[in-house]
């Protein structure tokens, strides 16, 4: 790209323009044109996708060579009527290579949301079909405290068969569930006995704001063979949690535990610093050693950086701003990990299982996780620079944002071999026990069973036991959000 800037390039046009032509041939109107673009933003998208797409050499649109000539620039970019839509054209081999790039209508609600602050339901959900049949349901997976699905007595296993009057099937499934995009819904919910289904009412619930804790459950089973099983949900990698994340391992270390299962069942990602505080409470013999790096595209080979293990870690506020820093509670106990996995484990999640392996056994029980083996940043509009990477700097009359893939994450053993996902060591599905799902915690409960069995040296639950075999889960699209399954740079604020 030629390294003339923006305005000096618009000048030097001017100057060609005065030098070739006679007064009467300048044609001020035409510059104008030049200078001008439908939508200034398709400039940022196209700047930070050219500067920091992690596949940028193989986009052929992203080329250097593309903004050469301002004229055929500027048209190409006018060519799209929306950045979006500018932003969906440059990416790599969508929905299968690059199938993690997406942009933000509003990146203050995307931060919220990532540090369990948004507005919502409360729950998440998992969609069932039978294969006998056209029926179709849909369980909750999980109930966030306070929320508003919490308020109206809503809990995880509950059955929903309804929807805003509706009932469910195979057939009408991706329409009726579009109903979760609204402000509010009325869920039909029923129980099932032997195949029957007895209807228990409606219940309306309306969005609100919801704070919910990463750190959703820490517990320790105190005789599994002999041995102290700690048992920890968490459900989210964001920075505002190490403080209660430090304080769970606290709490399994004074419990004595042998061995810890990490639920990371609907941990989708987050940011890279707390996952490697995370693992440096798992690993005991962590020191200092190399836990993950990041590699970018060759232009940010400068941002390159590979994260130690860690000794101590930095507690933050909800703005980014660093409150203090405590010494990590590392288990000195832990000879293995058990980690808890499903469709929806991914990113953050499955680079500590990564940047575990070569350090210590990870017994792998649930689903096969989803598979991202790369990371993003946020790029913001800029006034003066085309785009920035410092929410400080960027342009305050709009929240639009793009989140890019910009690196891959390899362990120490240089392995990022996951792009399938990790399959598990013992396979057990939770869809096909739909109609017994019960709460985390509870020793029954179908997954965490089959880890404590193991422990226990016993052979891992059956399939068979369930009734339902052939199920077939399917997403509840209007509740997915794309910063459920990312993981991210920390943001400026963090270096503080």
């Amino acid at each position: 790209m030629k390294k003339l800037t923006y305005l000096f390039k618009v000048y030097l046009i001017v100057i060609i323009g005065l030098v070739g032509c006679s007064k009467n041939e300048i044609k001020p109107d035409s510059i104008v044109d030049l200078q001008k673009l439908d939508n200034p933003l398709n400039n940022f998208v196209w700047k930070g996708m050219n500067s920091w797409y992690y596949w940028q050499p193989d986009v052929s649109d992203l080329a250097d060579s593309k903004d050469d000539n301002l004229e055929n620039y500027y048209t190409y970019l006018n060519g799209f009527s929306k950045p979006e839509d500018l932003f969906e054209s440059l990416l790599y081999d969508p929905g299968n290579t690059d199938r993690y790039s997406y942009h933000l209508d509003d990146y203050v609600a995307f931060y919220n949301g990532l540090e369990g602050n948004s507005k919502s339901f409360g729950f998440r959900l998992q969609g069932v079909f039978f294969s006998d049949s056209n029926d179709a349901i849909i369980y909750i997976r999980y109930v966030a405290p306070n929320s508003p699905a919490d308020l109206a007595g809503i809990k995880r296993g509950d059955i929903i068969q309804g929807i805003d009057g509706t009932i469910l099937n195979q057939s009408n499934y991706s329409t009726i569930t579009n109903n979760f995009s609204n402000e509010s819904i009325t869920l039909t919910f029923v129980s099932e006995n032997n195949g029957e289904f007895t209807n228990l009412g409606d219940k309306t619930i309306t969005t609100s704001q919801v704070s919910d804790n990463p750190v959703y459950l820490k517990k320790v089973f105190n005789d599994i063979d002999g041995k102290k099983v700690g048992y920890l949900v968490y459900n989210q990698f964001g920075f505002t949690s190490h403080t209660e994340l430090n304080e769970a391992f606290a709490f399994f270390i004074g419990e004595g535990i042998n061995e810890l299962v990490l639920d990371l069942r609907l941990n989708g990602g987050g940011y890279v610093i707390t996952a490697t505080y995370l693992a440096s409470m798992l690993n005991k013999n962590a020191g200092i050693d190399t836990f993950q790096e990041s590699i970018h595209n060759s232009k940010h080979s400068d941002r390159n950086d590979i994260y130690n293990f860690q000794n101590t870690l930095n507690s933050y506020d909800s703005n980014g701003n660093k409150i203090g820093e405590e010494t990590i509670n590392r288990l000195s106990s832990l000879d293995r990990l058990y980690v808890l996995t499903s469709g929806s484990t991914a990113s953050a999640s499955e680079s500590v299982i990564n940047g575990l392996k070569p350090f210590m056994p990870v017994i792998l029980i649930g689903t096969t996780t989803y598979g991202k083996n790369v990371g993003s940043i946020t790029l913001y509009d800029s006034e003066t620079a085309g785009f920035t990477t410092s929410q400080a700097s960027a342009n305050k009359n709009h929240n639009f944002a793009i989140q890019p893939i910009v690196f891959q994450f390899f362990n120490k053993l240089g392995e990022s071999d996951f792009i399938n996902g990790f399959e598990p060591d013992i396979e057990i599905r939770e869809t096909n026990y739909w109609n017994q799902i019960l709460q985390f915690g509870d020793e029954n409960e179908v997954v965490l069973k089959t880890a404590l069995d193991d422990i226990r040296g016993l052979t891992s639950k059956s399939e068979a036991s369930s009734k339902y075999q052939n199920v077939k889960e399917v997403d509840v699209a209007a509740l997915e959000d794309k910063l459920s399954k990312g993981v991210y740079i920390e943001r400026e604020q963090f270096k503080k």
